[in-house]
């Protein structure tokens, strides 16, 4: 089998990015767990680990600083695009972001980019619903304690 490739698209600002040095430590037709530090240098936040759940739409990422300490939990409504030919994967960034920080603080954040985009005609009605059910189906997670049938698969992975 060909080496799997994995490509980020963002639809604000729009980009496709091969995510060529992350390093893939599973992979099932479900779901996809990568290890990766960050493409552009930050101050804030320097590696992780990230879990793709393809069939429930999000993107886990469990994030670390400079020093290797847990920061938050990164939750990316996604959509995945499966091309078979090239065997390579796509993931659709929705724009939707919840983060859940150590003290269980929840925060959805770029509502707005989100907004802006199904304005602009961006998204399509079909992917807007979906990104909605997703996130709404990913909060009723967190929110009822269960956040870890997530987390787990990330916590059993180490740096």
């Amino acid at each position: 089998m060909d080496k799997i490739k994995l490509f980020r698209k963002r639809f604000i600002p729009e980009e496709i990015v091969e995510l060529k040095n992350d390093q893939i430590i599973m992979f099932n037709n479900s779901i996809i767990i990568t290890k990766w530090n960050v493409l552009k240098p930050r101050h804030d936040i320097n590696n992780g680990i990230s879990g793709y759940f393809i069939e429930d739409g999000i993107k886990v990422s469990k994030i670390f600083d400079l020093n290797g300490r847990f920061v938050y939990w990164y939750c990316d409504i996604i959509e995945t695009i499966h091309n078979k030919d090239c065997n390579s994967f796509t993931f659709n960034d929705l724009l939707i972001d919840i983060l859940i920080y150590p003290d269980g603080h929840v925060e959805v954040i770029d509502m707005d980019e989100f907004a802006d985009a199904m304005e602009n005609g961006i998204l399509s009605n079909s992917t807007i619903a979906s990104a909605l059910r997703n996130a709404d189906s990913l909060l009723k997670t967190i929110y009822s304690g269960n956040f870890n049938k997530y987390a787990n698969y990330i916590n059993n992975i180490s740096l």
